[in-house]
């Protein structure tokens, strides 16, 4: 990536964070072991930008129409997609032996996020879906900017709140209201879709965190720069950790509409996951952060 952004960047829809000492990390008991969430353990930032939400249908469309990107999933046929957003008729495919919620569906990709049934034309602001890890990484570099490291991702999400479950405290829906789109009711089979959504919501859905930033737990996991490792916590350095040298998987973050306390617990700040950088499901989309350089305009 070069010093400087292109001419295109530009910090529009971006937040400036000013960095500094956080603790990043959960040891609580409703934390995943394999995970890797803890040790708590302290972390010094520089200041960066991150965007103000995730990036929509629409943002997706400029870049793909600009640079004639296709995506993995468009390039495989496939993408996965959530049994209960499909047709009553939709054919027979495979499913995830772990997790059979999860369909195989031919054509499903970020246009077509049901498979060739469906499209985003009433979606423009939702987030874009069915995106690797190395789309995001074409599409940032495209707009001059990059993906978060996984502690610049936890310093944002957390919204200046030091330990909190999530990025506006620690209730899951304070006095009785919905803070981020997250399962509701009983996971798979019956959603009372009652915070308003039964897919993915709109990117300024819900009233942001303490720094002005939109879904950054819900909605959709988010990719991040890292490789992951769970055991990674336990000797990452305090100034500005970048994950692993190496890996097989790369960091997401935030949870999705699927989350669900019976099962995925992941909808909180500090809660770590994992994909392929290949891999492209209906729940996975990204945001972009930037260097802390001087601004241009478009």
């Amino acid at each position: 990536m070069p010093s400087a952004p292109p001419a295109r960047a530009s910090a529009v829809g971006m937040v400036h964070m000013s960095g500094g000492l956080f603790l990043m990390g959960s040891e609580d008991d409703w934390v995943v072991p394999e995970d890797g969430e803890g040790p708590v353990h302290p972390v010094r930032l520089a200041p960066f930008w991150i965007d103000r939400c995730a990036v929509t249908n629409a943002e997706f469309q400029d870049f793909a129409a600009a640079t004639g990107h296709i995506t993995d999933a468009e390039r495989y046929g496939w993408s996965f997609v959530f049994g209960g957003l499909l047709p009553d008729d939709f054919p027979d495919t495979r499913w995830v032996e772990e997790a059979a919620w999860w369909r195989q569906a031919y054509g499903a990709c970020w246009r077509r996020p049901e498979g060739p049934a469906s499209d985003v034309r009433d979606r423009a602001e939702h987030p874009v879906v069915h995106i690797s890890w190395n789309d995001a990484a074409a599409y940032a570099a495209w707009a001059g900017k990059r993906l978060p490291t996984e502690a610049e991702w936890e310093y944002a999400a957390r919204g200046d709140l030091e330990q909190a479950v999530f990025p506006w405290g620690d209730e899951l829906e304070p006095g009785g209201e919905h803070r981020m789109n997250v399962w509701q009711g009983t996971f798979p089979d019956h959603n009372t879709v009652a915070d308003g959504w039964y897919g993915t919501a709109p990117v300024t859905a819900y009233p942001p965190n303490g720094y002005g930033l939109h879904n950054m737990c819900g909605n959709v996991w988010e990719w991040c720069a890292d490789w992951y490792s769970p055991a990674y916590y336990a000797r990452s350095p305090q100034d500005e950790p970048r994950g692993p040298s190496f890996g097989v998987q790369r960091v997401i973050r935030g949870g999705s509409y699927l989350c669900h306390a019976s099962y995925c617990r992941r909808y909180r700040v500090a809660a770590r996951n994992s994909s392929t950088p290949d891999s492209s499901t209906g729940n996975q989309g990204f945001r972009c952060a930037r260097d802390d350089t001087p601004a241009r305009s478009r």
